[in-house]
């Protein structure tokens, strides 16, 4: 087969080739990443129906853009380049593996330089080119200039628009740096995604997709196969907006949860919530060589990185990387997702097994929390001649828990939550005679007991209202956990670890690599490119609920991110904000946050970076999460007016009217109902960002139109802050910047 050509070097400069874009070859456009002093990533596809294997296609970079200043061209990439051709236009090959994906790492550029690219394609009928990039090149390391860029994460394509990258794209910005969730391996998962007919996702490979049929809605899959993923990344850069973004700036991205599976780590995915094995290797490998052919990333293995399918996971790629920009930027990015341990609680914990006595949790207050000393425990196998141990094994079938207990086979003894033994027991009395019936444990015998923790004193709740309760689930584990005592539990399982635990989160490598990173740079900002929240996220339930009630506790929204691994959190704080001018962007939540993130243990000093939070480009807020896992919590779903917690969610973040100190006392300010994007403007004496929040109803219909730029700009209102250095933070208020600091217990400031 003869493989078609680029336009060829006789046919002279761009513009002397006659070609005309044509979007049919190129469908997902242009993009550009990871820009240096010297290198930039450059990036496109091609589609020709007629072809099935490799294609050649030529690159053409200018100085301007009507292309009359041609830039010679030296490949360091050799993945889809003739390395060793120099040239104004450039040889590169759309190689089939790769799914006819060019990406080509061009070198011996300029510093601080805008550059314009195209790609060629020569087709039967004559040449065709691809639309128009722009990209820019960082700044030299000693170049004492300004940086501004934005930072963005989450841009669900299912049933939204991307109007605030229609709005961003009329910034002027040195490059755009994503925090992850680029796509969403789901179709219609409904806790996050609402199909319409113009905006949803089709995998023609359905046999290859996981499949989902929940009670409630439609059938929907999540990407399992190679194709899956491919046809995700497909049709999310088919949205015009999104396209626009990549066109005008270099990217910088890492990836999140999403780009694999929701609330994974490493290859594990958490969609059942412990009922089956959800590791899958194989799936995490697609997941990846679809990120490495749609992604413009300069990898840290080398110029000649290639995806190998066959590697050893994780070892088939690394994405930790840093770049400077001039004297005042240095960006770390780091992979929360690929070396991280499971959740410190089992989504399949039995809520009664007791995981730590009150005299291995130690006595500091902070430790034990207020709540050990009413936590009641047993041995199940010898106490009242074993007849609850009974009892339970066979209420396991009916009710639906495993009969073990979530306890090893010869594991004793079994120490399980009395007061969750009650609960089994109330529930088997129902369907009892009298004379069947066991007696509760109560009274003194109850309080002779050992104290100590148990899964459900950690929130893992069961509601014994449904006629088959249900056991497994991720509140109690993910969502909604007790703070007091999963503060306890994890100082625990932290000081009684093997191995390394304070790599947990990054795998000892990065960590390693990231700490001597921060610590010896000397820029004057160390921006870590976190993905997600440093920040502390609880709230105080105390006030709402009676004494004796569950729900009347402090808790962990979510323990997926850092609140999940407190003492790692505390460690790396500690050691990090010794550099000083630590600034974390970071993505995720779906919500604009900003605060001074602290180590919180009352015996450390309470060392602090300074943290700026993006809300979600297009997928769900943080709010509208929110009402959807109150609204499914085994206990929350059932008390009085327990929606007003989303709604009042900012209220209960960032407490401003408490004469005690606030659960979240670093946190400055909270908007979880809003959309948008954050800019960054870096400079020799401050850090300034700007939040530019859209309603979420801004984004039922597409704003995309130079007639729309109006409207969309009445959507949009911004928030400002800054540091000035170390952990001084400042929010823009009436044009006048005043101080913020944690509040005090007299108050608050």
């Amino acid at each position: 087969m003869v493989v078609p050509t680029a336009c060829s070097e006789d046919e002279g400069a761009a513009g002397a080739c006659d070609a005309h874009e044509d979007d049919a070859y190129f469908p997902q456009s242009v993009a550009s990443g990871d820009p240096r002093p010297d290198s930039v990533v450059l990036w496109t596809r091609l589609v020709d129906s007629q072809q099935t294997a490799d294609v050649s296609l030529a690159l053409v970079v200018a100085l301007d853009e009507a292309f009359t200043q041609l830039v010679t061209l030296t490949p360091t990439s050799s993945s889809a380049a003739t390395v060793g051709s120099t040239s104004t236009r450039l040889p590169v090959v759309a190689r089939a593996e790769f799914d006819h994906c060019v990406k080509v790492k061009v070198s011996g550029l300029s510093p601080g330089t805008t550059y314009y690219y195209r790609f060629y394609y020569t087709t039967g009928d004559g040449c065709v080119s691809s639309r128009v990039g722009r990209t820019r090149t960082a700044p030299a390391p000693d170049a004492d200039v300004p940086v501004r860029f934005a930072f963005v994460s989450c841009q669900d394509y299912v049933g939204r628009y991307y109007n605030a990258y229609a709005a961003l794209a009329r910034e002027q910005l040195d490059f755009v740096v994503h925090l992850g969730d680029y796509i969403y391996e789901t179709t219609g998962d409904p806790s996050i995604q609402t199909p319409s007919e113009e905006r949803k996702v089709t995998f023609s490979d359905v046999n290859g997709a996981i499949a989902f049929e929940p009670a409630e809605g439609a059938p929907y899959y999540a990407a399992r196969s190679l194709s899956n993923y491919r046809e995700l990344y497909k049709t999310y850069r088919s949205d015009r907006a999104l396209q626009r973004v990549h066109e005008l700036f270099p990217m910088i991205a890492i990836w999140g949860d999403h780009e694999f599976s929701s609330e994974c780590y490493g290859a594990t995915a958490t969609y059942f919530d412990g009922r089956q094995p959800e590791t899958d290797v194989d799936r995490r490998k697609a997941a990846n060589q679809a990120w490495f052919e749609y992604m413009p990333v300069d990898y840290p293995a080398g110029d000649d990185f290639s995806y190998d399918r066959t590697a050893d996971y994780p070892q088939d790629i690394t994405l930790y990387r840093d770049f400077t920009f001039g004297k005042h930027v240095h960006l770390v990015m780091t992979d929360l997702r690929t070396y991280r341990a499971d959740h410190l609680i089992p989504e399949d914990g039995f809520p009664g097994k007791v995981i730590a006595k009150q005299g291995e949790l130690g006595s500091e207050p902070e430790h034990a929390g207020r709540y050990i000393d009413d936590i009641d425990t047993y041995e199940i196998d010898t106490y009242e001649q074993g007849v609850y141990a009974t009892a339970l094994e066979e209420a396991a079938p009916v009710l639906g828990f495993d009969p073990s207990l979530g306890f090893a086979q010869d594991e004793r003894p079994r120490s399980v939550s009395a007061s969750f033994v009650n609960a089994i027991v109330a529930k088997l009395n129902e369907q009892r005679s009298e004379e069947e019936r066991l007696p509760l444990i109560t009274g003194p015998t109850y309080a002779e007991l050992d104290p100590g923790i148990a899964y459900v004193d950690l929130g893992k709740h069961v509601d014994f209202t449904l006629e088959k309760p249900d056991f497994y689930s991720a509140f109690g584990s993910r969502y909604f956990v007790v703070k007091e005592t999963f503060d306890a539990a994890s100082r625990f399982a932290y000081e009684t670890s093997t191995g390394s635990p304070d790599a947990m989160v990054m795998g000892e490598a990065q960590l390693a690599w990231f700490k001597d990173t921060i610590k010896e740079s000397t820029s004057t900002w160390k921006v870590w490119g976190n993905e997600t929240c440093l920040s502390q996220l609880a709230i105080d339930l105390t006030p709402s609920f009676g004494e004796d009630d569950p729900l009347k506790r402090r808790f962990y929204l979510s323990c997926d991110g850092w609140d999940g691994f407190r003492e790692q959190r505390n460690a790396l704080l500690s050691e990090i904000a010794t550099a000083g001018n630590v600034v974390a962007i970071t993505g995720d939540l779906g919500a604009f946050l900003a605060g001074t993130p602290a180590v919180d243990r009352a015996d450390a000093e309470p060392a602090k970076i300074v943290e700026f939070v993006g809300a979600a480009i297009s997928s769900d807020t943080y709010q509208s999460r929110l009402k959807r896992q109150i609204a499914s919590h085994p206990l929350l779903k059932h008390a009085m007016g327990s929606e007003s917690i989303a709604v009042g969610i900012d209220d209960y973040l960032v407490e401003t009217d408490s004469e005690a100190i606030p659960v979240n006392p670093y946190l400055a300010f909270s908007n979880a109902s809003s959309n948008g994007f954050c800019i960054a403007e870096a400079s020799a004496d401050e850090f300034v960002v700007s939040m530019h929040m859209l309603p979420a109803d801004a984004l039922a219909k597409p704003l995309y139109e130079e007639a729309d730029k109006e409207t969309l700009d009445g959507q949009i209102t911004i928030a400002r802050f800054k540091t000035t250095g170390g952990s001084a933070l400042y929010k823009e208020e009436g044009g006048t910047w005043k101080e913020w600091s944690p509040p005090t217990a007299s108050g608050g400031s």
